[in-house]
């Protein structure tokens, strides 16, 4: 089982804290993608929080990337970090786009016309 744990005198919700703790694991490879993560309601018994709160943290983390639910599988690391930063960067540039009047399939457009290579840096003189 995931190592987590939660301080109730803490000011974080706890179901940030669940996430939390869930994402470190995933970061030093204690919970390795294709894994499956225990019930819902264990982790909340372990715990010692309301099932609904772990059931929030794992949305959440699915939200980002980071797990999968799977109908008779349960729930799996579906990603590392840095997928769910990915994730998470793209969740970001879709509301900003949004916000500025562009549509999904505008905003589609803007991403496969960026190009590829790096640019080169901005030197002294160029400025």
């Amino acid at each position: 089982m995931i190592p987590v744990k939660v301080d109730k005198s803490d000011s974080t919700d706890l179901y940030q804290q669940v996430a939390a703790e869930i994402r470190r694991a995933i970061a030093e490879g204690e919970a390795k993608p294709g894994e499956r993560l225990p019930l819902a309601k264990d982790l909340a018994a372990v715990l010692g929080v309301n099932t609904n709160t772990v059931l929030r943290a794992l949305r959440l983390l699915r939200d980002e990337g980071l797990l999968e639910f799977q109908r008779g599988r349960g729930i799996t690391v579906a990603g590392t970090m840095e997928h769910g930063a990915v994730v998470e960067r793209a969740r970001e540039l879709v509301l900003f786009a949004r916000h500025h009047g562009y549509r999904m399939d505008e905003l589609i457009e803007i991403i496969n016309s960026v190009p590829t290579a790096p640019r080169p840096a901005l030197t002294d003189e160029a400025t």
